[in-house]
């Protein structure tokens, strides 16, 4: 398969596509995520990976927009370990680092490893792993980068130190997208819980999420996750995203759709799929 992602090649994107896909997954980089999502609109790739959120960072918000752009599939979803590593070329000592180039996100979650060594000045790079092809490819004078193990593996640098993020407990949520009416992946054997992604707006009136979110409550349905996003053409009005545990297909997940459908202006159900462990 053909699986789009945002990044270069070693990206954390691309350890997501090995963990949903396996190792015979074709990853395809782009540098922004609309040309992702329009990647597997015009169906140039198969797939396409995403990250959704991260627990530190929070929710991507582009992502949530594009997701209600494109009509695609959620079919899948993984938690990947962010493991910061300080990357250089070979014959680069740590002694002689003297600027460290990264993702904005990345460097923000290393503030520890830079309080700690205050010489190191930090630079602002359009991604992770591009950021470790860059000082291999133009070798900045005493430059370094901020990446994950495997973009250091592709690229033939030098990890001088590992695990330099600030929290362990790092991990971003990435969706596997197809197009729409794709069946979930992963599902055969799997123990895991489903779990059902969905996008709603109600009209701007008192009360009107309550009544739309009691239409899981009153079927005992446990909602994970809530997120809103800003109405285009509608000032002051949201989206919001949703998700819940249990398969469209259930009966209390499709009799509380129905009752959330009579109570919303819109309503789309993205995707279900087995929750990540």
């Amino acid at each position: 398969m053909r699986v789009a992602f945002q990044g270069e090649l070693g990206a954390f994107s691309q350890q997501a596509i090995q963990q949903l896909l396996g190792p015979k997954a074709r990853p395809v980089p782009h540098e922004r995520f609309d040309q992702v999502f329009a990647a597997l609109g015009k169906g140039s790739v198969d797939a396409a990976a995403i990250p959704i959120e991260n627990t530190l960072h929070g929710s991507i918000y582009a992502n949530y927009d594009l997701l209600l752009k494109y009509d695609f599939a959620i079919t899948a979803e993984t938690n990947v370990r962010i493991v910061h590593n300080l990357i250089a070329p070979p014959g680069l000592t740590f002694a002689k680092v003297r600027k460290v180039y990264s993702h904005e996100v990345a460097l923000n979650q290393c503030l520890d490893f830079f309080d700690r060594y205050k010489r190191l000045e930090r630079e602002v790079y359009y991604d992770t792993a591009g950021s470790v092809k860059m000082v291999m490819e133009t070798r900045p004078p005493g430059g370094a980068a901020i990446a994950s193990e495997l973009a250091a593996k592709i690229y033939k640098a030098h990890i001088l130190k590992r695990g330099i993020e600030d929290d362990p407990q790092n991990y971003t949520r990435f969706f596997l997208l197809e197009p729409a009416g794709s069946k979930p992946r992963g599902a055969r054997g799997s123990k895991s819980p489903w779990k059902t992604s969905l996008v709603f707006s109600t009209k701007n009136m008192p009360g009107a999420l309550f009544k739309a979110l009691s239409a899981l409550a009153l079927r005992d349905l446990n909602l994970v996750k809530i997120e809103s996003r800003p109405l285009r053409g509608k000032p002051w009005e949201y989206l919001f995203y949703l998700d819940l545990l249990g398969r469209s297909d259930d009966q209390a997940v499709k009799n509380a759709l129905a009752h959330l459908g009579e109570l919303a202006d819109f309503l789309r159900v993205l995707g279900s799929y087995r929750a990540a462990t």
